[in-house]
């Protein structure tokens, strides 16, 4: 049976969230050839829009003075990105192969096999989850993976944070100026959280802690109305009645595909330098896949900007006018993104 034939493309965009299709619009008005893989819809850690479409209102995008779903504000940009002549397919890049321009990559659609004159990976992160029963139908219900986004909805609530770190504590922090009262649950008898930040949560009298505890259910059907704790060394239960729960306990960018191919950090995100420049010349990233400290849909949209002005201005240098020459035998890394 013949080899099926790989489309060719200028530019890749690998993930369909605010950062991709930024670099989408971009790109595409570039007159750029654009195919952005957007995800798979069955997948949890890289569905077409990303984080995004587990968020109910947004209310600090700019542009948006009356608020817009996380969805809605998805379809505004999978519009504006075809409005310009992107391709947006949905599925995701089980191989790849980088060594050296035009790039090749394996794609789990229909499309097979794709060459690229340069890449832009934009696969954001996804948030460790406890694994509970409901928390998935109860993220946007209550159950929040961003403070900074959602803190607003819980003026006067009583909530918890669950997490031990600095990204727990900041949280707590940040919702206390709105909530009635925060809880920390922490599974261990000591935080890892920096000292200072240790200092200002004992400074807050909204602040208490729970130690040594882990979360057993969410209760609510529809919205979140309270959980069920357990003393690790106990073994005791109880119920915390609260109506807003965020999750704080890390976490874990979509590289796995890439990790043997670009430089990453101790964490697992892809290292960028000048800009949105990878240690691959022609592959550029952005998004929550590099930026493990703001994830907020603006600031990724932001350098889905960027790195799209940085693959428009490669593949205008003469030096990588790449013609669409079959890629060297080399064979293609298996993993997942």
């Amino acid at each position: 049976m013949p080899e099926e034939t790989p489309e060719n493309v200028d530019v890749l965009v690998v993930g369909g969230g605010p950062a991709g299709l930024t670099a989408a619009i971009y790109t595409a008005r570039a007159a750029l050839n654009v195919m952005v893989l957007e995800g798979e819809p069955s997948s949890t850690s890289d569905q077409p829009g990303g984080q995004l479409m587990l968020t109910t209102d947004v209310e600090n995008y700019p542009g948006f003075p009356e608020g817009v779903t996380g969805p809605q504000l998805i379809a505004d940009l999978r519009e504006q990105a075809t409005k310009f002549g992107s391709r947006l397919v949905q599925g995701k890049a089980v191989s790849v192969q980088l060594t050296q321009p035009p790039f090749r990559v394996e794609v789990s659609s229909d499309i097979g096999k794709v060459i690229a004159r340069s890449v832009i990976v934009a696969t954001g992160s996804r948030t460790r989850m406890l694994g509970l029963p409901r928390e998935d139908h109860l993220v946007g219900r209550g159950v929040s993976t961003c403070a900074t986004c959602d803190g607003f909805f819980f003026r006067d609530r009583d909530i918890a944070v669950v997490g031990g770190g600095d990204s727990a504590l900041e949280e707590a922090l940040f919702l206390s100026r709105f909530a009635r009262t925060v809880t920390i649950i922490h599974r261990r008898d000591e935080l890892r959280a920096s000292k200072i930040l240790q200092h200002r949560m004992e400074r807050e009298p909204k602040i208490s802690m729970r130690w040594n505890t882990v979360i057993d259910e969410l209760f609510g059907k529809q919205q979140l109305a309270g959980l069920r704790l357990r003393d690790i060394r106990t073994g005791a239960l109880d119920v915390l009645p609260v109506t807003g729960l965020f999750l704080a306990i890390g976490h874990s960018p979509n590289t796995a595909v890439f990790e043997e191919h670009l430089k990453l950090d101790a964490d697992g995100y892809i290292v960028t330098e000048r800009g949105t420049s990878t240690s691959v010349p022609g592959v550029f990233a952005c998004g929550d896949v590099q930026d493990p400290v703001y994830r907020q849909a603006i600031t990724s949209a932001g350098s889905g900007c960027m790195a799209a002005l940085d693959a428009e201005r490669w593949l205008g240098d003469s030096d990588h006018d790449l013609a669409f020459e079959p890629a060297a035998s080399t064979a293609l890394t298996p993993g997942s993104v």
